[in-house]
């Protein structure tokens, strides 16, 4: 029985490793899109109130929609704690704009403290780039069979 037991959680305990290997890497893949599909570094953008979704990529960095065709992928200071697991962000701004390097963006943590993680670079994303790219993506690997 003791045995089963060892096995059991040496089983969860490699998938729960493998999960989180799979989740660095999808991470590190869709960075790795967003950086290919990213402008120039720009040194603020306007912010209308409120952000129209947003995907954390990794734990230093976070793609930011303003508008559903206007994204901007923030590079952070450095590691940004729960960014990749939080229910929810906000961003400071002042006067409706973002700037590097005053503003940051604010991790809703599951603790009782708000995290606050600095912003080191802003680039503007090209959307349909991007949609276009996971497109053919998708379709590679359906026509690859995985």
């Amino acid at each position: 029985m003791r045995h089963s037991i060892v096995l059991f959680a040496a089983a969860a305990l490699a998938s729960l490793s493998a999960c989180a290997t799979d989740r660095a890497q999808r991470d590190a893949d869709k960075l790795a899109l967003y950086n290919a599909h990213a402008g120039a570094p720009v040194n603020k953008f306007r912010y209308f109130g409120s952000i129209n979704g947003w995907t954390p990529l990794g734990d230093e960095a976070i793609a930011v929609w303003t508008r559903p065709n206007e994204a901007y992928l923030l590079d952070l200071t450095g590691p940004c704690p729960e960014i990749e697991f939080t229910p929810a962000i906000s961003i400071t701004n002042t006067f409706g704009q973002v700037s590097v390097p005053f503003d940051k963006v604010i991790v809703y943590s599951r603790s009782a403290v708000n995290v606050p993680c600095h912003i080191a670079r802003i680039r503007p994303l090209d959307i349909k780039a991007i949609k276009q790219a996971e497109r053919t993506a998708r379709s590679a690997a359906q026509a690859s069979g995985t």
